[in-house]
């Protein structure tokens, strides 16, 4: 369990193992006030919110998972899609004893960060989602319009990219990690974390599986939208490279209350390329 100690030292984050809806979570846990759930993408762990713990913590009691599968959370054979990451999402929660939170979500964290709000308008507070698609909703017509970037096709073949990548992981992570970032990378902790976590075919499989699960995931977002519900509480949007608007465009026909933001000469890594950018949104957001 080499992943449970962080690349960067925390002296203030408590690791602790969560069991959460019958699977086993590792949650990063640091600040006391009230909760924000933050819940990360590919390829990344909790530790990918390490830039902003600090000023989130000093007024929030901030919650960051290892999402299902991945890191040091237990190994899950199924499950990612977004409507099971929602579940898990709440079931956390609940463990934790919190009745409510501010629930972030970039990339993959973001469709059950968005779905868990409009199931459960009353456990989530505030929303705010990051750098992702909401499965088939209009508004993204113009980031799709030469298709959807390479890997996607690649993650989603079942037992491709997990039977190709071992041995080169951490030329294919790193990547990701440079271009999330406009080419500037990340701290080499940072990295060799993340390497660590999407190391050996089976690791590769289960961050995978949440590509392999999107058909799953549009069925579910396009449910709860035709259902009539909406985004009842404050939601923020936050754009960089590449999604920009888009996101924006798909949540504004459903949100009562929407903020968006587009953070200029940003990459996709909000938190690690410009966390100060990003706390200063989210700390105004959580405090109105």
């Amino acid at each position: 369990m080499g992943a449970l100690v962080p690349a960067t030292p925390h002296p203030t984050v408590e690791l602790r193992r969560v069991t959460a809806g019958g699977i086993t979570l590792n949650v990063a846990l640091t600040g006391e006030g009230p909760a924000v759930l933050l819940l990360h993408g590919f390829p990344h762990t909790w530790e990918l919110w390490t830039d902003i713990l600090d000023g989130l913590a000093a007024h929030h009691r901030v919650i960051a998972p290892d999402m299902r599968g991945i890191g040091a959370s237990d190994p899950a054979a199924d499950g990612y899609d977004a409507g099971t990451l929602a579940t898990d999402a709440e079931a956390l929660l609940e463990a934790l004893g919190e009745t409510s939170a501010t629930v972030v979500g970039i990339d993959a964290g973001t469709p059950p960060a968005f779905l868990l709000a409009m199931r459960r308008p009353e456990l989530v507070r505030r929303l705010v989602l990051m750098e992702a698609l909401l499965g088939r909703l209009p508004g993204a017509e113009g980031f799709l319009a030469h298709g959807a970037p390479w890997w996607f096709g690649f993650h989603a073949e079942p037992g491709l990219a997990e039977h190709v990548l071992p041995g080169h992981e951490a030329r294919y992570i790193d990547w990701f990690l440079d271009s999330g970032t406009l080419g500037h990378g990340v701290r080499p902790a940072l990295r060799d974390a993340f390497v660590r976590a999407h190391t050996g075919s089976e690791a590769l499989r289960r961050a995978f599986s949440s590509y392999r699960a999107l058909a799953t995931s549009a069925q579910q977002i396009q449910a709860e939208t035709d259902s009539g519900r909406r985004l009842t509480m404050p939601t923020m949007t936050i754009g960089a490279h590449p999604v920009g608007t888009a996101l924006e465009h798909q949540v504004r026909p459903l949100a009562d209350d929407l903020t968006g933001h587009l953070i200029e000469d940003c990459g996709h890594i909000i938190p690690l390329h410009r966390p100060d950018a990003l706390l200063g949104l989210l700390r105004p957001f959580l405090a109105t």
